[in-house]
């Protein structure tokens, strides 16, 4: 009896790695820190939004800010709620504040990196 040799099968080759995601510009970083930390103080959101659009990293922060922005513009309409208002008011702006130093830290950091909670959505403003 001749033993029936099977061909083995052949090993699958090792997935490739995803192409590493591109290293930020530590240009435009160290250069628009500055203006990029205007994103978190309120309207000067606006400042680096408009002056630097050719920056990735000031405008990527200028969009957080600008979220912020509009819950802060939320908040105070809310507030012209009697005493609920008030509330809501002083706990959001306080929730918005910390969120702006979070925000400031990672601009002081050369991060991009999303502020909690409402950081997702400053990635869906498309300009």
């Amino acid at each position: 009896m001749q033993e029936e040799v099977k061909p083995t099968p052949p090993t699958p080759e090792a997935p490739t790695p995803p192409p590493a995601a591109p290293a930020p510009d530590q240009k435009d970083i160290e250069e628009n820190k500055g203006i990029a930390v205007l994103s978190y103080i309120g309207i000067l959101c606006l400042v680096p939004l408009l002056a630097k659009k050719e920056s990735k990293f000031a405008q990527y922060h200028a969009k957080q800010g600008l979220v912020l922005f509009i819950g802060e513009v939320i908040i105070v309409v809310i507030n012209v709620i009697p005493i609920l208002g008030q509330i809501i008011w002083l706990l959001g702006w306080l929730f918005l504040v910390i969120l702006s130093i979070i925000g400031i830290i990672n601009v002081v950091q050369g991060q991009y990196k999303e502020v909690p909670v409402l950081g997702k959505f400053g990635t869906k403003f498309k300009f």
